[in-house]
Formats: C-alpha cells, structure tokens, sequence
C-alpha cells in the first residue's frame, strides 16, 4: 500500500512508512531508523522518528530493545538539534496508550506554530 492511500491499520509504520521509504520526505534512514516529515504535519516542522523493528512503545521496551533505542534516541537528538538549531526551538514527543494512533514507537520532533487540529 503506498503511502499516499488512505490507511486504516494499526501500525502504519510497519505496514506502510518503512516499506514504502521512498514514497516520503526522508530526514535520516539507516538499517535501524527511519525519520521523515509527517505524511499529515500538525506542526510547521514536523519530522517522525521510528525504529525499523517494531517496538510497540516507550512504555514496552525491554533489554533486548537496548541498540534500537540507543539508536533511535540518537537520531531523535540530531534531528532535534538541527530543528532547533534552524528555528530557535524544539519539542519532543511520543504518546502512549490511548494516544497513540498507530501501535509502534514513534518520536515527533516538532517546531513552530500548530498547522492543524489533531
């Protein structure tokens, strides 16, 4: 399914994101992370950071997720410095439970004014 479909899943990175890398505005892509702008943005700048194993959430790491989050928070922490480099700030964020629409880690980097309502 190309990332242009709508998609009505879980995990849309699994599904969708990684396997059809090409289709998006890549930021950084390794053989453990993929980062890109936000397919629907809520913010001006609105970059996803994912790890390419599935991983349900912050909350379900475990010790043999060690690397992958090591890697992942690495990225998170470039592509964070460059934002707020380039823009003056920068946030961080990642749901969980509830709040989180598509069950895989997932880390918004994200600045400037709300583009729209979620």
């Amino acid at each position: 399914m190309p990332v242009s479909e709508p998609y009505e899943g879980n995990d849309f990175y699994c599904d969708v994101a990684i396997p059809h890398s090409d289709e998006l505005d890549v930021v950084h892509e390794d053989d453990a992370v993929l980062a890109f702008h936000h397919t629907r943005p809520f913010w001006q700048v609105h970059v996803v950071v994912v790890p390419k194993r599935h991983i349900a959430s912050l909350t379900s790491l475990g010790p043999g997720d060690e690397a992958d989050a090591r890697r992942l928070f690495a990225v998170v922490q470039d592509i964070a410095r460059s934002v707020e480099a380039a823009h003056g700030a920068a946030a961080v964020l990642t749901n969980l439970g509830r709040y989180q629409d598509s069950k895989h880690l997932h880390v918004h980097v994200h600045s400037g004014a709300r583009r729209r309502v979620a």
